[in-house]
């Protein structure tokens, strides 16, 4: 008998509606929102995006989670990794007793049939899909519909002879699950990008050829396995991570096309070359937000909070960056004082504390949070700069 995968939730909605909210929501977002999205108290005003925080395919793996743990109480539930890229989250279900795979200690080789194994928003490579399945685990798929669509499109890529260029991160869940969809669609090829640099390396290989070993030293970990530019380039269909920075992966896209176009020729363009939007409609939704926020309000600052680890909440990060002085913290404990703050820069590979970031006088901040970030933390976040600027 197959294993049992539940993709559609575990009809216990509304038993863990509750739960959740009182796990995730914030009293005190809500009356921001209803305040156009503005909070003000003594010295200090706040400006939130007005969209940003817990995306819909994030609200429905963590709402799955807690279904599965209702719907399986005497049974172990796992995940195979983080569920999100958020430590908070995490960590809650941690507390209600769902495990790790990824945790020190687990193991992938001592599941069962006896076992309930949640798949992540992120989803999961066609390998470990194919193990669980093996090993008869009870299944419970949370993987998001924007991922689902980047699978149907670079699946299609290889049936149809092309090799898929992923603009993505080669160590991110996401991205080795869409290479392993591609790998596994009538023996596809991919090639993972990280930015416009290595696109330009990509490119210039295109449009001229070039040192072969360099080049496959460079990409042995994000291009498929027996790899050949010389061949696999010929023909190309761009796709990319769902949490990637929109405008840059439109711009790869673009440079995709113009070394086709310059190598081939425009009439060959339609047989050489394919490209689909494949960001994510929250990301997105995120990323105009914090853009509309900077253009309509003058803002000493900028606060982003959400996983360290977190790709949508880095490139929101990157984004403001860009046009004022920005702050991306974990968690509200990042707000260390009046004095320092704790925040990872972009580029950095990890936290440091910078001193003398709060203005004296008036201050006003724009705010937003990742993806994966729920209210509560970025509810907390706001009590916690108005203790740091009215108690100065």
């Amino acid at each position: 008998m197959p294993p049992l995968i539940f993709r559609k939730g575990l009809d216990l909605k509304h038993e863990v509606a509750d739960l959740l909210a009182a796990s995730y929501r914030s009293d005190l977002i809500d009356a921001v929102k209803n305040a156009d999205f503005r909070y003000s108290a003594g010295r200090l005003t706040i400006h939130l995006a007005r969209e940003f925080g817990f995306c819909y395919g994030v609200d429905r793996a963590v709402d799955y989670a807690y279904q599965a743990r209702r719907r399986f109480p005497d049974r172990t539930v796992y995940l195979t990794g983080e569920i999100i890229h958020n430590p908070h989250v995490n960590n809650v279900l941690r507390a209600q007793g769902i495990r790790f795979l990824s945790d020190e200690g687990e193991s992938l080789g001592k599941l069962t049939q006896d076992e309930v194994v949640i798949l992540p928003a992120f989803g999961v490579t066609i390998e470990l899909l194919t193990e669980l399945r093996q090993r008869g685990c009870t299944l419970v798929d949370t993987t998001c519909g924007s991922v689902l669509n980047v699978w149907k499109n670079v699946k299609r890529y290889a049936e149809e002879g092309f090799t898929s260029i992923i603009h993505g991160k080669y160590r991110h869940e996401e991205t080795r699950a869409t290479a392993s969809q591609a790998l596994h669609a009538g023996g596809g090829q991919y090639l993972i990008v990280l930015d416009r640099e290595e696109a330009g390396v990509v490119c210039s290989y295109l449009r001229s050829g070039g040192n072969r070993a360099e080049f496959l030293a460079r990409f042995q970990l994000s291009a498929s396995p027996g790899f050949d530019p010389d061949r696999d380039l010929q023909r190309v269909g761009c796709a990319n991570q769902t949490t990637m920075l929109s405008s840059e992966s439109l711009e790869i896209g673009e440079m995709f096309r113009a070394a086709i176009r310059e190598r081939y020729g425009d009439n060959d363009l339609p047989r050489r070359f394919r490209a689909f939007d494949t960001i994510c409609s929250a990301t997105q939704d995120r990323q105009d937000a914090v853009i509309a926020l900077l253009a309509g309000q003058s803002v000493d600052l900028m606060i982003v909070i959400g996983g360290l680890n977190s790709s949508n909440t880095c490139n929101l990060t990157r984004i403001c960056t860009d046009r004022v002085p920005t702050y991306h913290i974990a968690d509200p404990d990042g707000l260390v004082s009046a004095e320092a703050i704790r925040h990872k820069p972009v580029g950095s590979p990890q936290e440091i504390t910078t001193t003398g970031w709060l203005p004296d006088g008036r201050v006003t901040i724009g705010l937003t949070s990742g993806a994966s970030t729920p209210d509560n933390q970025v509810g907390t976040a706001i009590q916690r700069l108005d203790e740091l600027v009215n108690n100065l």
